[in-house]
């Protein structure tokens, strides 16, 4: 399923953002891309991207390959450094219907963001707002739910929990849950 934005180019609902453009790479036109995960399947595989810079349009992949923990690619229409430039800060998005196969204990980041943190003791811990990479792992950014009858004016404590094995006990997609072995006094 697709919707229209305001310039008319159909836009597909299942869009993820998997990294960034964060500048020009070399002189002939080529981007450095800032991946949200560390091996970027999806950028190197997939050979149409969508950036937000200057609208939502898309952008076909002439060339692309790791570089550092960057991607850096060739994109049609992209012909010197100062076009390459003129995209810096631009999100680079794909369809998650394009993303590679994983298999059943990996996830994808965007999977996991909304879904919401029990511990083994059945305490709500709160909801998945975001993740983060801390080098060896990837860590789970909760932000805690309301409180009833807790002060407004006290905001509650963003937790982080490694994703890793020994915390992460399950994560069920069609429940939309995650069970964790991490105690409401962490």
């Amino acid at each position: 399923m697709t919707a229209q934005n305001a310039s008319g180019v159909q836009v597909p609902d299942d869009l993820a953002q998997v990294g960034f453009v964060f500048g020009a790479y070399g002189v002939a036109g080529w981007v450095r891309i800032r991946p949200f995960s560390e091996d970027a399947d999806a950028l190197l595989r997939v050979q149409t991207w969508w950036l937000d810079k200057p609208g939502v349009h898309t952008v076909e992949v002439k060339h692309s390959k790791m570089h550092g923990g960057d991607v850096v690619a060739q994109l049609v229409g992209v012909t010197d450094r100062n076009v390459a430039e003129a995209l810096k800060g631009a999100a680079v998005s794909i369809p998650r219907s394009q993303f590679p196969v994983l298999s059943n204990d990996e996830f994808y980041w965007a999977e996991l963001i909304g879904l919401e943190v029990e511990n083994l003791q059945g305490e709500h811990l709160g909801t998945v707002t975001d993740m983060m990479s801390n080098g060896p792992q990837s860590i789970l950014r909760i932000t805690p739910a309301a409180v009833a009858g807790a002060d407004p004016e006290v905001e509650a404590q963003e937790r982080l929990i490694p994703f890793v094995e020994a915390f992460i006990i399950k994560v069920d997609k069609a429940s939309k849950k995650i069970t964790v072995d991490w105690g409401l006094d962490y």
